[in-house]
């Protein structure tokens, strides 16, 4: 394995620096990569985290398992990127300098912004070294959300893994323009999205769901001769999702929680002004499950505050 000019031979652990860009103060943005070789040949599976620089779940999920030994295979290799953002998290903020998300400048470009550098040196130095991918994320500023794998339901090979991972919510996600996902996708590289939690705050259960379902599909893919944790909840199979809005701006306080399966015209929530005089309920339009919630109590009008799976195929 041949990365950024640099071998890794079997049986190696190897940590690399891939030059990025310089900032105006002419302080280098390298991306940190730890390549872990087994001396027995196998699949190459990416773990990465932080591609928003302030959804840190997944870049914990990947320190941990760097830390205490689990990112170890006992055939083929690993390749973890804990960090993928390094602007971003240096920052506190999702995205680079010019305001770009990462994630919708893929392939990226040699010669464009930050976000795009980025986006170019993982296609150009990971992506073609590796088979799979597990990608982790962490919901928006002030939104929540459900330990959950997003794939695309009809990939025989996505259900195939986001199944091993076993997480408590298997959604449909369409491969998005100009994704990660969907670059790797094309270079005909399997990628699952974890998503858990909020941004710039640790989700103790949705950390530990994300290390015992990436060890599962370690497990699955011949990595590792260990046994993984089981999970020992049901995981549901959704093939669709909305956001329930605001109907008008106001203060919103939930009345279900993370996690609730609902009913049609079911309530939701309240909006009232802060003076008392105006309200309206929000009720559910659909049978569902919540996924996500905006704990951001000041919204505006059509403001997304629930996130709901519909549509369940299995569970």
């Amino acid at each position: 394995m041949e990365i950024n000019g640099e071998k890794i031979e079997r049986g190696e652990d190897k940590q690399l620096y891939l030059r990025i860009a310089k900032l105006p103060t002419q302080t280098n943005i390298d991306l940190p990569v730890r390549v872990i070789r087994s001396e027995k040949p196998g699949p190459v599976l990416l773990l990465s985290g932080g591609l928003h620089g302030d959804e840190i779940n997944g870049i914990e999920i990947v320190r941990r398992m760097l830390v205490k030994g689990l990112a170890v295979p006992d055939r083929g290799s690993i390749i973890a990127i804990p960090l993928m953002n390094i602007y971003g998290f240096i920052q506190n903020v999702r995205g680079v300098p010019d305001g770009k998300d990462i994630n919708r400048s893929f392939p990226g470009s040699k010669s464009g912004s930050l976000a795009k550098l980025v986006a170019y040196t993982i296609m150009k130095e990971i992506i073609p070294m590796i088979n799979y991918g597990l990608d982790f994320h962490t919901g928006g500023s002030s939104r929540a959300n459900l330990p959950q794998i997003r794939c695309v339901l009809g990939d025989q090979k996505n259900m195939e893994l986001a199944k091993a991972f076993a997480p408590p919510v298997i959604l449909h996600s369409p491969l998005i323009d100009q994704s990660f996902r969907k670059a790797a996708a094309k270079k005909k590289k399997q990628i699952l999205v974890y998503e858990t939690g909020e941004s710039m705050r640790f989700d103790e259960k949705g950390i530990q769901i994300g290390i015992d379902g990436t060890l599962r599909v370690m497990k699955h893919l011949g990595m590792i001769d260990r046994d993984p944790p089981k999970y020992e909840g049901k995981t549901e199979i959704y093939s669709g999702s909305l956001w329930a809005r605001a109907p008008l701006a106001g203060l919103f306080t939930p009345k279900v929680q993370l996690g609730d399966r609902i009913k049609k015209r079911q309530l939701l929530g309240g909006i009232t002004d802060p003076f008392g005089i105006d309200s309206e309920k929000v009720k559910s339009r659909h049978d569902g499950r919540v996924i996500g919630i905006n704990y951001l109590p000041i919204v505006h009008k059509g403001d997304a505050i629930m996130h709901i799976a519909t549509n369940i195929t299995e569970g």
